[in-house]
């Protein structure tokens, strides 16, 4: 997701992650400064994770990722990754409307990305794996927006989730 915004609305076509190309002229997502690339044992970012919603969209709308987790400051989800968002390419994708609406407890990971609803009415990534907690009868909310989204109902749930 960030890849592609960096390509195709900041121009940058040559970004890419340094998981695929190292010598990316562009590393939007970049392995995490404090792993050790030679020692990689046990150095994943791994299990449940705080994320705080740190920043509604600049016009002050609610992020969708927020309402969908039930309007709650924080949730915990479940991680297994080395690789992050750079935090040299933040500022520039969020000037571009693709807002990190999710961060870590510091601040400093970039957790949840979306654009705001009235330019796309379903784009939000996360880099924690939803699919860990959803279950059969009780999906993850990225899923559950993603499924009301295709099906024309998001809208009227958000409203339905929105805070007093």
């Amino acid at each position: 997701m960030v890849v592609e915004y960096a390509r195709n609305v900041l121009g940058h076509t040559s970004a890419n992650s340094s998981e695929f190309d190292e010598s990316t002229e562009h590393p939007v997502v970049f392995f995490m400064p404090e792993i050790d690339k030679e020692n990689m044992g046990g150095t994943m970012r791994l299990g449940s994770r705080i994320t705080k919603f740190t920043h509604d969209h600049d016009d002050n709308t609610t992020s969708t990722a927020k309402i969908l987790y039930g309007n709650n400051e924080e949730v915990s989800e479940r991680h297994r990754h080395r690789y992050e968002v750079n935090p040299d390419y933040v500022d520039a994708i969020h000037s571009a409307g693709l807002a990190f609406v999710g961060r870590d407890e510091k601040g400093e990971r970039m957790e949840v990305a979306e654009l705001k609803r009235s330019t796309h009415p379903y784009y939000m990534g996360c880099q924690y794996h939803p699919e860990f907690k959803s279950r059969p009868m009780r999906p993850s909310p990225p899923f559950l927006g993603l499924i009301l989204a295709s099906s024309g109902g998001l809208d009227e749930y958000l409203e339905s989730q929105k805070e007093e």
